[in-house]
């Protein structure tokens, strides 16, 4: 096999060629993961896989809840679906977890913070509900935890 051989086949296997996907929600499932620490590139990088979206439907789909835009790999953002968050996080909370222990230490993230923190959360988004990062920060102050600075920046 030499370059082109694998340029062709990575690009087809990334849907940069050949079949597009139809939606956004199918990009994301099909790539089980996408980076999306530049939030508009990534948008972009959805659309591109796609015949004929625009950044309005990858929005939608982020505004709906299909595709989510969380630190599930490492602690950069991606791109995921709903339907994989659960066992993603599942699969790599625990590396994720080990390496940041010092700077949760640093923040003062303990156990009984991060549980408490885990119970306003689940609360605040229970029946589907959706909520910014400011009002999620807004929740979190309410319930005795400070979310500003480091903790829970804006970005």
């Amino acid at each position: 096999m030499d370059q082109r051989d694998v340029t062709r086949r990575r690009l087809h296997n990334q849907r940069l060629r050949g079949a597009p996907w139809e939606t956004p929600r199918q990009v994301v499932r099909g790539l089980a993961a996408m980076q999306a620490q530049e939030q508009a590139y990534a948008k972009w990088s959805v659309a591109q896989r796609t015949h004929g979206l625009v950044l309005a439907d990858v929005e939608r789909a982020l505004a709906e809840g299909a595709i989510l835009r969380t630190h599930v790999l490492r602690p950069t953002w991606h791109f995921v679906t709903a339907a994989d968050i659960r066992w993603l996080l599942g699969l790599t909370a625990p590396r994720i977890h080990v390496r940041n222990a010092h700077r949760y230490r640093e923040l003062g993230l303990d156990d009984a913070v991060l549980a408490r923190s885990r119970a306003i959360l689940i609360r605040s988004l229970r029946g589907g509900r959706h909520l910014t990062r400011k009002e999620i920060i807004t929740r979190l102050e309410e319930g005795g935890i400070g979310a500003s600075g480091p903790r829970l920046a804006i970005s």
